[in-house]
């Protein structure tokens, strides 16, 4: 048997191979998926890489299973791991930091102003697979993110950076950054050139990029280009184009995605005009918010003190709690552990759109009181859509959703409201329909209308 394409999602513990048929026609069609265990401690993707797809051959049937091309994701060897540096942090630190995380890294260090002895020993030890400094405004203060590249530089890392801040610095990184460093650099447009205007968008594709080259060198995945001839992105970053190209479709939405270590909420939209008139600061129109605490799994237990076990008690109480959890293992399956998973799901749900969303704060003055508006905007939301293995197979899963607007006790918080539709990634293929809209964008929007049983109107 013969299939057009195949995308891998190389996941920390598990790969997954989803294959697709005609995709170069009008009716591309998702055939069939495929896993095994990540091979990435065994020294080679590629063992994990064909483990799944000879379990997606013995799924369809087939002795023999060809393919054109095969695309991937990938969060194993720790993912896209990054520390961000800036000037201020509510200013350029954070757009560094939307950048990152909208292109699907994992941030693990952000820091505003000049780097001390502290923070350089913790990029040391975290060993990023990038670096992004930004600082100053165009035509701005420049001597923050100079004095920060040549302390960087001066780790002896051989860690790619990417430069984002001051267009002045330009020629400035070329220098610090030059052959004998070690060190590749990437210049880009700077995220934040103006006082109040965000510009991470360009960032976002180089990190993706810069991603995509140098992935191939991490431990295990050295041979992974044996198998893999397309684009290999960060699978966070592969929700959030496909969340893009769903945009473009459907409106403003977001895009919840509930796993079992963490949570991860996407979203695509603008502030309504009442609520620019009033924002505190710029936000991103596409925004990514990872929880990295908020998983039904591996960190059941911190869902469970969220909710406050006595008041979890007296809600399932005719649930015996302690044997469940005993018992549980990544995916329910007796009716007693998915009503457990699905409480917990909720309560990842509801914690992640609080965190994400933005709320309105009244301020009082000599004038009287001021409505002030801070963080994302989420009340012009027309789409709310699950995706990942709890959103997808929960019973309840679309009531999950529906919650969150009923949440808003108070009205301050800037949710979706009641209006807002849910959908369901029914495939749970997000994440190859993001990486393949690189290539195959028209079918990947026919692909997502057939998984989310909804007809886009163009």
């Amino acid at each position: 048997m013969k299939v057009d394409v195949l995308v891998a999602e190389i996941g920390s513990t598990t790969t997954v191979v989803n294959a697709f048929q005609g995709i170069n026609t009008n009716e591309p069609v998702f055939i069939g998926q495929g896993q095994a265990p990540t091979s990435v401690l065994d020294g080679d993707v590629r063992i994990g890489l064909q483990g799944a797809v000879d379990d997606l051959r013995n799924k369809l049937g087939t002795e023999t299973l060809d393919y054109e091309e095969m695309l991937a994701t990938s969060s194993a060897a720790g993912g896209l791991k990054m520390t961000v540096h800036g000037l201020v942090y509510d200013m350029t630190a954070r757009a560094a930091k939307e950048a990152a995380l909208g292109a699907g890294a994992i941030i693990h260090n952000v820091t505003a102003g000049k780097l001390r002895r502290t923070d350089l020993a913790k990029i040391k030890e975290i060993k990023p697979n990038l670096i992004l400094i930004a600082g100053g405004v165009d035509y701005g203060e420049r001597e923050t993110a100079i004095y920060n590249a040549e302390m960087i530089r001066s780790l002896g890392l051989k860690t790619p950076v990417i430069y984002g801040g001051n267009i002045e610095n330009q020629e400035e990184m070329k220098l610090i950054f030059d052959e004998e460093s070690g060190m590749k650099l990437y210049i880009v447009d700077n995220v934040y050139p103006k006082i109040d205007d965000l510009n991470v968008e360009p960032a976002r594709r180089v990190i993706q990029d810069a991603f995509e080259e140098h992935i191939i060198h991490a431990p295990g995945m050295e041979h992974v280009r044996d198998m893999v001839g397309g684009p290999i992105i960060p699978t966070p970053g592969a929700v959030m184009e496909a969340t893009k190209v769903l945009y473009e479709c459907l409106g403003d939405l977001i895009v919840l995605d509930v796993g079992g270590a963490t949570t991860d909420l996407h979203s695509v939209t603008d502030a309504s005009d009442e609520i620019a008139r009033i924002l505190v600061s710029p936000e991103p129109k596409a925004k990514r918010t990872v929880e990295g605490d908020l998983g039904v799994y591996v960190n059941m237990n911190n869902i469970i003190e969220v909710i406050g076990e006595s008041k979890l008690a007296e809600e399932l109480a005719d649930l015996d709690l302690a044997k469940i959890k005993e018992s549980y293992q990544a995916i329910p399956k007796t009716p007693d552990e998915i009503r457990f998973v699905e409480r917990l799901t909720k309560e990842a749900v509801l914690r992640a759109v609080e965190r994400h969303a933005g709320k309105l704060r009244y301020v009082y003055g000599p004038s009287g009181r001021t409505t002030l508006a801070e963080g994302k905007d989420l009340t012009q939301v027309k789409y709310i859509i699950g995706t990942g293995g709890a959103l997808t197979r929960l019973p309840h899963r679309i009531e999950i959703m529906q919650s969150i607007a009923e949440s808003n006790h108070t009205g301050l918080n800037l949710y979706p409201g009641q209006h807002a539709r849910i959908l369901v990634d029914n495939d749970y293929i997000m994440a190859s329909l993001g990486v393949l809209s690189r290539r195959y964008k028209e079918s990947a929007i026919k692909l997502m209308e057939k998984s989310l049983q909804t007809k886009f109107i163009k």
